[in-house]
């Protein structure tokens, strides 16, 4: 498995920083927080987008995922939410990534949140398509198991559209990781692996030091011979008082190594 870092940990570095501190500790890859307030987003215009690709290339760490915010299952009209899509699905394009982040975020009875994510995942799935690059529905907020996702997923049934696994969302959902790689494994995109303190204390904690079950997770994945990624998402930008990630990128690399190697 190829590991990689959120740059939600180190909100606003630029991206040779960012690079840097991954080419430094070992990972592969980094997931590219698409906002606003940091380096990279949709408003970036093609030169700029063109400077970001070729620092990767020239890194040699892959650009693992534009993490963007679109809410597929939220209500109200289509078209901003597939436009909101549609521009990070470019963004991807533009710098190499493979896939897109999206959340749920939906409201009211889940079979009519339900029906609006596959309808709004369905129409994007064309312009994924056309673009080669896979959007992925994080479990998350309002669909935050694996089981909740696939009620999406299923009906969708397009290979451009899959699942990013968050242990922590589908842990506080009460679902156990050999249910919810049953459920995704199909449509896995990637996996987010993270630690925290306990249900009411979701501080990001150092790889290991926290409840969430990792070695479980890893064993799962491994059981199953999946191979794709591992992407630390510490979540630093909400949390001010967390550690800062620099410092504990070599632990975590070092952690997750020995788990992979003890699933082996």
């Amino acid at each position: 498995m190829k590991l990689a870092f959120s740059t939600l940990g180190v909100p606003g570095l630029p991206v040779p920083d960012v690079l840097a501190l991954a080419s430094e500790h070992g990972y592969h890859g980094v997931e590219l927080r698409a906002h606003p307030e940091e380096p990279v987003h949709p408003g970036l215009s093609p030169a700029e987008r063109a400077d970001v690709a070729a620092l990767f290339r020239g890194s040699g760490i892959e650009p693992l995922c534009v993490a963007g915010y679109a809410r597929v299952a939220a209500p109200g009209d289509d078209a901003a939410v597939l436009g909101e899509l549609r521009g990070l699905l470019r963004l991807a394009h533009d710098l190499g990534a493979p896939f897109v982040r999206v959340f749920p975020g939906g409201e009211g009875p889940h079979e009519e949140a339900d029906a609006i994510a596959a309808r709004r995942l369905g129409t994007a799935a064309e312009d994924a398509s056309a673009l080669g690059v896979r959007i992925l529905l994080e479990t998350h907020d309002s669909h935050r198991t694996g089981a909740d996702a696939i009620r999406v997923l299923g009906p969708v049934g397009h290979r451009q559209v899959g699942a990013l696994w968050d242990v922590m969302h589908t842990w506080l959902g009460g679902e156990q990781p050999a249910q919810t790689y049953a459920a995704l494994a199909p449509q896995l995109g990637y996996v987010q692996v993270k630690d925290i303190a306990s249900v009411e204390d979701t501080t990001p904690l150092p790889l290991g030091a926290g409840v969430l079950p990792l070695t479980e997770c890893v064993e799962v994945l491994s059981r199953g011979g999946w191979d794709g990624w591992l992407c630390w998402e510490y979540e630093k930008r909400w949390y001010e008082q967390a550690a800062p990630l620099p410092g504990l990128l070599a632990a975590g690399r070092d952690h997750l190594v020995r788990l992979l190697g003890e699933a082996a």
